[in-house]
């Protein structure tokens, strides 16, 4: 017969990964997000995913080793820190990348205020990673997290989860596919400043007398903003979309 005491420890293990994925699934994770606020999600989550569970954990704790309880709750953070973490690349690789495009642009050395991370970086990358972050808590994107998160119980059962070597593989897999989506939606951007900065390469060994990188660096900056005012849409619509079906996966 199921106790008390076996709800309450299999309620407390589900919030062990709802936790772990909180406290590192991006937007949740930001120190602008107060403590507080990821405990009370954190603790919502748990019990709205954890009574359509409770029946299967609560048996497979009846025939368990209570000595074995804290590695069952250490692998569950693990999974959900993964999990979050596996979501989290994706703007971790959209930062660098647009950190990268900020540099062709000629802003590289314009930071602007930490809003995501607490180290600045330029302006126009901490704009790009906001904005698509806003974007997929509008399109209701941050959802697609909460339903991995819940699916994830039937890809790594309580007591029978993935070991370290897939954990790692996994996050390597979701790790160079956000840096090839990143470079994917980014790849115009870093084109042009490619071909704009070549341009003026060679046409500063033509004219050595005339400093042509000081005279054209305002008409880069606003030939690059002009650029990205007119992609911008396709820009993040590709980025959320491909987001959402990664989560999919």
């Amino acid at each position: 017969m199921i106790g008390a005491d076996d709800v309450v420890l299999s309620t407390f293990v589900v919030f062990c990964r709802v936790g772990g994925c909180i406290m590192a699934a991006p937007g949740f994770s930001t120190e602008r997000t107060p403590v507080l606020m990821r405990l009370y999600l954190s603790i919502g989550l748990t019990l709205s995913i954890a009574p359509p569970l409770m029946e299967k954990f609560t048996t497979v704790f009846l025939h368990s080793d209570p000595s074995g309880m804290l590695a069952t709750i250490l692998v569950e953070m693990a999974i959900g820190v993964a999990l979050g973490l596996l979501a989290r690349f994706y703007f971790l690789a959209l930062e660098t990348l647009a950190a990268s495009v900020a540099m062709t642009f000629g802003l590289g050395n314009i930071f602007g205020a930490p809003i995501m991370e607490a180290e600045a970086a330029p302006a126009l990358s901490t704009f790009i990673t906001t904005s698509a972050l806003t974007i997929v808590f509008v399109t209701d994107g941050h959802f697609e997290i909460i339903r991995a998160l819940y699916g994830s119980y039937d890809a790594a059962p309580i007591l029978q989860g993935p070991g370290a070597g897939g954990l790692l593989l996994e996050l390597t897999r979701a790790l160079s596919q956000a840096h090839l989506l990143a470079l994917r939606v980014c790849s115009p951007f870093l084109i042009f400043g490619l071909i704009v900065n070549l341009g003026l390469g060679l046409l500063s060994k033509l004219t050595p007398q005339i400093q042509v990188y000081f005279v054209a660096s305002p008409l880069v900056i606003l030939l690059g903003l002009y650029a990205f005012s007119l992609l911008y849409a396709d820009f993040f619509t590709a980025f959320s979309s491909h987001f959402r079906m990664a989560l999919n996966d």
